[in-house]
């Protein structure tokens, strides 16, 4: 009876020995951003500091199959660190009414003076790390664009449909606009004003 119990008593542990060891662990979700101020002072330097009400946003923004991310960020110099980082500050808002030079439109005055500081920072990825890899496909700096809420949602540009970001701008009528790469830079595009 004693030998019988210790038998079954062994196998049992074995059993459940072996099982666990069969089980792999679970990957890490690689979508879930860990360090967002480590990810921006690395890529872009100390002038960036990541707002915490909007949360980042990882999608396929330049349609390569390889996930991007967008950070909704305060900035104190964007065009300061822009050589030693290798990114590019760029001005889709202010392009789309004829003046698109990040050097100029960095010096226009905000009707807001709390988002005057306010950026987009995108991070298109490379490899199988995407948007976390060491050496990023293109990093980009988008000034003036006056939101208040943010989202990645599906936008239909001609005839392709891809993903764009949506933006709540901080204006009096509640405009609602999107940015979205075209295979060569970011264009601005109004979608108008909210329904009351």
């Amino acid at each position: 009876m004693w030998s019988r119990r210790f038998f079954l008593i062994v196998v049992t542990v074995a059993l459940c020995g072996f099982s666990a060891a069969q089980q792999t662990p679970p990957t890490p979700d690689k979508s879930a951003p860990a360090n967002i101020e480590g990810l921006l002072e690395k890529q872009f330097g100390d002038q960036f500091k990541a707002l915490t009400d909007i949360s980042p946003m990882i999608a396929d923004l330049d349609g390569d199959g390889v996930d991007d991310i967008v950070i909704a960020a305060t900035a104190k110099n964007p065009l300061m660190d822009a050589a030693e980082h290798k990114f590019k500050v760029i001005d889709p808002y202010y392009g789309f009414f004829g003046v698109g030079d990040p050097k100029i439109t960095s010096t226009f005055a905000s009707t807001d003076p709390q988002t005057t500081a306010y950026v987009l920072v995108i991070v298109h990825g490379s490899g199988t790390d995407a948007w976390q890899s060491e050496q990023p496909k293109a990093k980009f700096v988008v000034i003036n664009l006056p939101f208040k809420k943010l989202a990645v949602k599906r936008l239909q540009v001609r005839k392709k449909v891809q993903n764009a970001i949506y933006a709540v701008e901080n204006s009096a009528d509640g405009m609602t606009s999107a940015i979205y790469f075209d295979g060569k830079k970011y264009k601005y595009e109004p979608m108008g004003s909210e329904l009351h």
